[in-house]
């Protein structure tokens, strides 16, 4: 096995759907039970010993910047964008960093809890063959998540193979986690674009895998999901 040495996390969204959270900090920033999910996100790489961790930046940029000053392992690189370029635009803006090699993609508002059976990056990177693959996401099955909302986005084959549910009937719900190889990116466009477009390239191709996540994954889409995931992790003993 050979993990992924460098990671990507999205940040530069406006989370509009979080307001008023958000009209004060990146949806990154937003604190459960005091800590934020990018902090929480960047002590699992740091774990997963990731070297370096690119972080596009937008909506509050400079906010999130001092949020994440004196944070040195893993290094992090940030990469600005004075028009949001989307998900993929975003990526491919700051591919160079990532010498040629598959690296991590985390969305900046993921949180998750690990499973029994290793953690959700170190799976992922048991399972990653870039022979075969150019994306492999990590899927949350609809079925555990009981806090906040699902979308059945996705279906995995015996063979591991993912397939986009366009109507959401789908039993697995895309966590906003995965290895992806910067060849994906041959032919994508400059400029803003979807890396979804991207994943949809690679199941075309037959070259988009899943791993079913083992733990808890946690949707947080509004004010009222934030509550709850807050008050829960709280309870767990989480809070500060």
């Amino acid at each position: 096995m050979s993990k992924p040495e460098k990671a990507f996390i999205l940040a530069a969204g406006k989370g509009t759907r979080l307001r008023p959270h958000t009209d004060t900090m990146p949806k990154p920033m937003v604190p459960i039970a005091g800590k934020s999910i990018i902090h929480r996100t960047l002590e699992k790489l740091a774990r997963e010993n990731v070297a370096d961790t690119v972080v596009n930046l937008h909506h509050l940029a400079t906010v999130l910047e001092r949020h994440l000053e004196g944070i040195s392992t893993p290094h992090i690189i940030l990469s600005h964008e004075d028009d949001l370029l989307e998900t993929g635009g975003g990526i491919k803006k700051a591919l160079h960093h990532f010498d040629g090699k598959a690296f991590y993609i985390i969305n900046g508002d993921a949180l998750w809890d690990e499973g029994s059976n290793g953690t959700a990056l170190t799976r992922l990177a048991q399972v990653w063959d870039e022979s075969k693959m150019d994306i492999l996401l990590l899927l949350q099955p609809t079925s555990s998540m009981h806090m906040t909302g699902a979308v059945g986005d996705y279906t995995v084959d015996a063979q591991g193979r993912a397939t986009r549910s366009k109507d959401k009937s789908g039993d697995c719900m895309f966590a906003g986690i995965r290895i992806a190889h910067p060849r994906i990116f041959d032919g994508s466009p400059d400029g803003a674009f979807s890396f979804l477009s991207l994943m949809d390239k690679a199941e075309s191709e037959g070259r988009l895998y899943a791993v079913i996540h083992e733990g808890n994954w946690y949707h947080i889409s509004t004010p009222e999901d934030l509550a709850e995931v807050d008050a829960a992790f709280r309870a767990n003993g989480e809070g500060k």
